[in-house]
């Protein structure tokens, strides 16, 4: 058992820390808004610390799940931040998704001060966070993967390496550019069935039996032919994503036009109150679109 502490409490990172917690683990976490993390401790039994930097004192494994590149650097970096009080040989374990230049820019930071550095972003959904079934795609020294891998393991159904710091970031993109794609095909399908008078839920369940089957057609066709958005990963964050993605894709001179069109289809969705809606809200765009009541 390991002395963990954790850096954000957002819809992912509450779960994921009471994971820790109940694996046996000494847990502290913080969380920005503090009174996040007094909620956290009394659900809990945990411990909370009011900065990043009294939260990892003594801490084998710093875990961390914030919202974006200029929040991972907050926590992380400064007076208060992670490095300021982690220990030499301690290991920084992080679970947002961001790009893969702050990634390595904070692992190099890091190695300065002799911390190790895993990028290790999660696919799964809340969902996911609150069963403990993530799945983990990381980066980094293998030496540091392996030392982390027995604590992912907490809130995990799949961990793998794939490299060096920064190719996890890299097959967090893969994984979000592959959703994007399966999100607006679902959509597509199940609004023209709809249109045909069909009945899209049967339909749905059994095109899910068959090759065009995929996670999204089985899990959200229901929630998405009902009109209903209020749960899962945000339009925000899958824009920040495809935006971190398609920033990437630009370096290494890719074309992209399925997941540029897709990013623009959510704008639009952002355009209409959608922001915090699951992305399988794509769906609202050819509703709008063709204004035929559903």
């Amino acid at each position: 058992m390991a002395h963990v502490t954790f850096l954000g409490l957002g819809v992912m990172g509450y779960p994921m820390a009471a994971h820790l917690l109940n694996a046996g683990h000494q847990v502290t976490v913080y969380n920005r808004t503090t009174s996040k993390a007094e909620q956290w401790a009394s659900d809990t039994g945990g411990k909370w610390a009011p900065t990043p930097k009294e939260a990892v004192s003594g801490a084998d494994f710093v875990m961390a799940c914030v919202g974006n590149d200029d929040d991972l650097r907050s926590v992380v970096l400064g007076d208060d931040g992670a490095f300021a009080g982690m220990s030499d040989g301690a290991i920084f374990v992080d679970h947002t998704t961001v790009s893969a230049i702050v990634t390595r820019e904070l692992a190099a930071i890091g190695a300065d001060k002799g911390i190790g550095w895993v990028d290790a972003p999660v696919s799964g959904g809340q969902a996911g966070a609150e069963n403990g079934q993530l799945a983990v795609m990381c980066g980094g020294d293998e030496a540091h993967f392996e030392a982390a891998k027995p604590i992912i393991a907490a809130y995990s159904k799949g961990t793998v390496h794939f490299g060096e710091v920064g190719s996890g970031q890299l097959v967090k993109m893969v994984n979000q550019v592959c959703i994007a794609g399966a999100i607006q095909a679902v959509s597509e399908g199940l609004y023209m069935a709809m249109r045909a008078g069909l009945d899209a839920k049967k339909v749905a369940d059994l095109v899910s039996q068959g090759a065009g089957g995929s996670w999204q057609l089985a899990n959200r066709a229901g929630t998405m032919i009902d009109n209903e958005f209020n749960h899962g990963f945000a339009v925000d964050w899958m824009r920040k994503d495809l935006g971190i993605a398609l920033a990437q894709g630009k370096d290494m001179g890719l074309s992209m036009p399925v997941t540029a069109m897709v990013d623009q289809f959510y704008a639009e969705v952002q355009q209409m109150g959608g922001g915090r809606w699951d992305t399988s809200s794509l769906i609202q765009r050819f509703r709008k679109m063709n204004d035929d009541g559903f």
